[in-house]
């Protein structure tokens, strides 16, 4: 994910947090909504933990920056609750190897607790290369891609206005880690060691992996199936709360495709295990997102206005933020 440095502290904590809000386009639903608008956001901190993590027992690597839980057989959610992002990597252990999707934000140690999960070969792939999922990288020697400029461009590391906010006071629930602090922090080089491309399957010993490019969210977006088991994990382009398609680099009209992608799967899946807020998601919420999503980009939803030029269109468990003057795309 990235931001504007200049968006205001309630725009930014759109990303996260639960509270009550009004959806707009759907007002069947007599529920509270599973998510939080721009609108009440203040007190992120006092909102944690989610109830969707009571459902999981916290397993005892976790430590002041990592909570990590098992959400499947050997698939572990290493989740950074105390930051606005609350961002989820994920480790997928087969018997032989295992992949470990996003790094996170690079503010923890993510290496360490990986270590302390399994002793096999580890292998990261990225959902994509906006800072809080590459964060991390540069602590591992293999790293695939799909390699686009996008991706090339961010091994380079980023330091600037916009990293920094990531560890400023307003978007902590707790102090940083040793050695972490505004003045000099960032996502440091990292390289790619090896390029991977749609269809390409990861055998990690009794569970392969099966990478599906979603482009959309970004370029290089990607997802990963594990079709025996009806897993999907879906990095970016689906979690519970409002999902962020206003940045330069997002395609609508890509986006649409991809998330038609995702859907069609939903018949066979067991679980989604989105990149933020929650660790396991219902796949009929890929369904939804999809006829959600083309009401929008039709014109047929009105938005809630955000702030610094976007929009929001909130439904039951998850939302979509756009830039105010890309939202209505070409349906011809």
């Amino acid at each position: 994910m990235q931001r504007n440095a200049s968006r205001t502290l309630t725009a930014v904590l759109c990303f996260g947090m639960m509270c009550a809000c009004t959806e707009t386009g759907d007002q069947s639903s007599n529920s509270p909504p599973a998510y939080a608008a721009a609108a009440d956001l203040e007190s992120f901190c006092e909102r944690l933990p989610r109830p969707a993590y009571s459902n999981y027992q916290k397993h005892e690597v976790s430590n002041d920056w990592f909570e990590v839980y098992e959400v499947g057989p050997a698939i572990w959610a290493i989740y950074e609750p105390f930051q606005w992002q609350e961002v989820i990597s994920y480790l997928i252990a087969g018997d032989e190897s295992a992949v470990l999707f996003d790094t996170g934000n690079g503010i923890g140690d993510i290496k360490s607790v990986v270590d302390q999960l399994t002793d096999m070969p580890v292998r990261v792939l990225n959902s994509h290369s906006h800072f809080d999922h590459i964060g991390g990288n540069y602590q591992f020697e293999e790293i695939l891609s799909v390699s686009t400029p996008f991706s090339l461009s961010k091994t380079k590391g980023v330091q600037d206005d916009e990293i920094l906010l990531e560890v400023s006071a307003d978007a902590l629930c707790k102090g940083l880690p040793d050695g972490v602090n505004e003045k000099d922090h960032r996502t440091r080089p990292f390289s790619i060691s090896g390029r991977i491309e749609d269809g390409d399957v990861l055998d990690l010993g009794g569970r392969q992996l099966e990478v599906l490019r979603v482009p959309g969210h970004t370029d290089d977006a990607i997802a990963l199936l594990d079709r025996d088991a009806g897993f999907l994990w879906s990095g970016d382009s689906f979690y519970e709360g409002p999902i962020w398609l206003f940045a330069p680099e997002t395609d609508l009209a890509s986006y649409q495709e991809s998330v038609a992608r995702m859907a069609a799967l939903a018949p066979d899946l067991e679980a989604v295990f989105p990149a933020h807020n929650t660790p396991r998601a219902d796949p009929a919420l890929l369904v939804e997102l999809r006829d959600k999503l083309g009401q929008v980009l039709a014109g047929k939803i009105e938005p809630v206005p955000s702030a610094d030029g976007t929009v929001e269109f909130r439904f039951r468990d998850f939302g979509l933020l756009l830039r105010e003057d890309y939202y209505l795309v070409d349906q011809d």
